[in-house]
């Protein structure tokens, strides 16, 4: 069966019938059949709100109104308003079938070129859609700079480096100086200045006073860098110890400050993780007694930090770079760091749990026993 045929219901055949019949009557006739369909369309107005029309219906009346020019003179039952709205929408839907039968709009993009123009985007916040359009084409990749633009990321602020960016963009040139406290015996507090460079975590200077002023803040600074000029920033807290004298000092070495948000200690990740390593390792298991005793303490630890503790970050290397000795240069030997007296390097794994947890202490010491060729 037709398509056409198919489509037109049995009542369309009965008016198209009944408009053949028509041209046979007398004129008087037909107006007076045209009275009475028009009264009774009023009537069927003013009963009914909204009539029910199916997709034929509107087909013909959105017909009517491109082939009639008195269509609206005829139409009762809904708005010309309504008649205009489906013949657009009956225009929409045709060109959406041609398109969908016919030829293709844009070619899809890829998942994997999307995830791409996603990630470029959002790791390179400052580049536009011609500048990774570019890139898509150095890699062989073939899309429209429009497409580019399409399936960017959008940040939901202005786009500005994190302090992570921030510090692995300046870690050679940076440090973080940070004060932490430490109680006596006698219940008295003191304070440590710790120097730390960013490049191998090394502790470059640390000190140990009672009555911390910003001019002996200064005074530390300029001894913990004589002659060096490399230095470029310097991170530090909002701690008032820093005070005049010690911004004059850093701005007369030529070092720009570079000042974290209030109660932010995540933004000095590097200098708060060695504060706490040293509660942890050493601190934590010896009593304090005066500032010698403390500086004392704090003084082989440091040394056992730079030349012996291994970093996950450095590759399991310490800041001061120790050579790999292979297991055939010669037998282990303990060498004590830290704590007065060392244990024998434990082959045992369960030996070395017993020995860890009668002397938490001496773990560390333990931990910093080296390999060294026996002569």
């Amino acid at each position: 069966m037709p398509s056409f045929l198919r489509f037109l219901p049995s009542h369309i055949f009965a008016a198209l019938f009944a408009t053949f019949l028509a041209s046979f009557r007398t004129r008087a006739a037909l107006q007076l059949e045209i009275l009475a369909l028009r009264h009774q369309l009023s009537v069927l107005h003013r009963s009914v709100k909204r009539p029910k029309l199916n997709p034929t219906d509107r087909l013909l009346w959105a017909w009517l109104s491109q082939t009639w020019a008195e269509w609206r003179s005829s139409l009762v039952i809904v708005k010309p308003e309504t008649v205009i709205a489906w013949h657009r929408k009956g225009f929409r839907l045709f060109w959406t079938w041609r398109i969908r039968h016919g030829k293709t709009g844009r070619p899809v993009v890829s998942k994997e070129t999307r995830d791409l123009i996603r990630k470029l985007s959002r790791e390179n916040p400052l580049w536009g859609a011609p500048r990774i359009h570019g890139e898509l084409l150095r890699l062989g990749i073939g899309i429209g700079e429009t497409s580019v633009g399409k399936y960017m990321a959008r940040p939901r602020n202005s786009p500005s480096q994190t302090w992570r960016t921030f510090l692995d963009n300046h870690v050679k040139t940076m440090v973080s100086v940070d004060f932490f406290t430490v109680p006596t015996i006698r219940f008295q507090v003191l304070y440590v200045f710790l120097v730390l460079a960013h490049d191998r975590r090394r502790i470059i200077h640390f000190n140990v006073t009672a009555h911390p002023t910003a001019k002996w803040t200064a005074q530390q600074l300029g001894e913990a860098f004589p002659f060096d000029r490399s230095l470029r920033h310097l991170l530090r807290d909002r701690d008032g110890i820093f005070g005049s004298e010690f911004r004059k000092a850093v701005k007369a070495m030529g070092i720009e400050e570079v000042l974290s948000v209030p109660r932010s200690p995540w933004q000095s990740p590097y200098v708060e993780r060695v504060i706490g390593t040293i509660r942890r390792e050493c601190l934590d298991h010896v009593i304090v007694f005066n500032e010698t005793s403390l500086y004392r303490h704090l003084k082989s630890f440091v040394t056992y930090y730079n030349f012996s503790l291994t970093h996950l970050s450095l590759d399991r290397d310490a800041p001061e770079s120790r050579p790999v000795q292979m297991a055939d240069a010669g037998r282990i030997v303990e060498i004590p760091q830290v704590a007065a007296i060392g244990i024998r390097a434990l082959k045992d794994a369960a030996t070395r749990r017993h020995a860890a947890h009668a002397h938490p202490h001496l773990v560390w010491a333990q931990l910093a026993s080296g390999l060294v060729e026996d002569v």
